[in-house]
C-alpha cells in the first residue's frame, strides 16, 4: 500500500497509502461517495487533471496516485455547499474567497479524524504540494490567520461554536 512518485511528483501522502475505506467512511459521513478510479485511467470531473481529485454531484473520485489533500480538498469543496448547490457541481465547486478559505480549513480538520493522516501530516503535504499563504505556511496560516475560514464554517453548522 504504498504510492511510488515520479520524479516531477512532490512526495506527498496518496489514497493508496491510507486504507481507502476510511476514507469512505469519513465521505460517507457527510452524505459524499468516494470512488476509485483504475491506475492510468482519466478521474471524472477532475479540475486540475490527474492525479487530483475529480468531484461530481455528491461523488469524489480518486486513484491510489490522487494525493491525500486534494481528495479532502475536492471532498470539502462539496461539504461546505448547500444540497442544492452540491447537485450541480461538475468539476469545479467554488465560487468565492470565503468558500475556498473555508475549503482549505475544513480538510485540515478533517484530515484529523483520518487514520494514518492527520491535521500535522495534511498540513505538511500541503505545502509540498505548494499551497500558499501569506504568512508563509499552512500550519500558521490554520493557526493564525484563519478565523474568517473557521468563523464562516461554524455560521453555517460545519464545525462546533
Amino acid at each position: 500500500m504504498t504510492h511510488v512518485a515520479t520524479d516531477a511528483e512532490p512526495q506527498v501522502t496518496c489514497v493508496g497509502d491510507i486504507h481507502f475505506e476510511d476514507a469512505a467512511t469519513l465521505l460517507a459521513a457527510h452524505a459524499l461517495r468516494l470512488h476509485r478510479v483504475e491506475a492510468g485511467a482519466p478521474i471524472p470531473g477532475s479540475y486540475w487533471g490527474e492525479p487530483e481529485a475529480g468531484i461530481i454531484g455528491s461523488d469524489v473520485y480518486v486513484r491510489d496516485d490522487t494525493p491525500v489533500h486534494s481528495m479532502l480538498h475536492e471532498a470539502c469543496h462539496l461539504i461546505v455547499l448547500p444540497p442544492e448547490r452540491r447537485a450541480l457541481v461538475h468539476t469545479d465547486a467554488t465560487d468565492s474567497v470565503p468558500e475556498e478559505d473555508a475549503t482549505c480549513y475544513l480538510q485540515i480538520v478533517l484530515a484529523a479524524q483520518l487514520p494514518g493522516v492527520g491535521s500535522d501530516r495534511l498540513m505538511a503535504d500541503m505545502d509540498t504540494w505548494g499551497y500558499t499563504y501569506r504568512l508563509g505556511s499552512t500550519r500558521a496560516w490554520f493557526e493564525q490567520d484563519a478565523e474568517d475560514a473557521k468563523a464562516w464554517l461554524i455560521d453555517r453548522g460545519l464545525l462546533p461554536a
